[in-house]
C-alpha cells in the first residue's frame, strides 16, 4: 500500500512558523515589575492565568498541521480553514484578556520588559495570515 502525501502548502507552513514563534513567546517574560535600585525584578510568562491558552493554541496548531500525515491515506475533516481560524481567534481572545489583565495591574510593558507577550502577538499575527492562506487553498479532490 502506498501513501499519498499531499504538499504542506504555504498556509500550513506559516501556521507552523506562527506556532513556533508563539511557543518561544510563551517562555519569555510577559510582564516584569521592579528591578530598580538593586531590587531584582519579578516577572511572569504565559503559564499564568489565561495565558496558558495561547500556549495550548500553539500546540494544537502544530498537531493540526501534522494530523493529515499521521492519518496516512485517510482524509481528515478537521484540517480545514475553520479549525485554523478557530484556533487563531481563541489565541487572540486569550492574549487580549491577559493583556487587559496586565494593564489593569500596571504590569503591561513595552517589548523591552515584556518581550514574550509581544512575540506571542507577532506569532498570532502570522497564524492569522496562515488561517487566511489555508482558507484560500484549493480544496482537496
Amino acid at each position: 500500500m502506498t501513501m499519498m502525501r499531499r504538499p504542506v502548502g504555504r498556509g500550513r507552513l506559516l501556521a507552523v512558523l506562527g506556532a513556533l514563534i508563539i511557543l518561544v513567546g510563551c517562555v519569555l517574560p510577559w510582564w516584569q515589575l521592579g528591578g530598580g535600585d538593586g531590587i531584582p525584578p519579578i516577572s511572569g510568562n504565559a503559564f499564568e492565568a489565561i495565558g496558558i491558552v495561547v500556549f495550548v493554541v500553539a500546540l494544537a496548531t502544530l498537531a493540526l498541521v501534522t494530523l493529515p500525515y499521521a492519518l496516512g491515506d485517510v482524509a481528515s475533516n478537521v484540517d480545514r480553514w475553520f479549525a485554523y481560524t478557530l484556533l487563531t481567534i481563541t489565541g487572540w481572545v486569550a492574549l487580549g484578556i491577559r493583556a487587559l489583565d496586565l494593564f489593569g495591574q500596571g504590569a503591561l510593558g513595552l517589548p523591552d520588559t515584556s518581550p514574550g507577550l509581544w512575540l506571542a502577538g507577532a506569532g498570532l499575527a502570522v497564524l492569522s495570515r496562515a488561517a487566511y492562506d489555508v482558507a484560500r487553498d484549493r480544496p482537496e479532490r
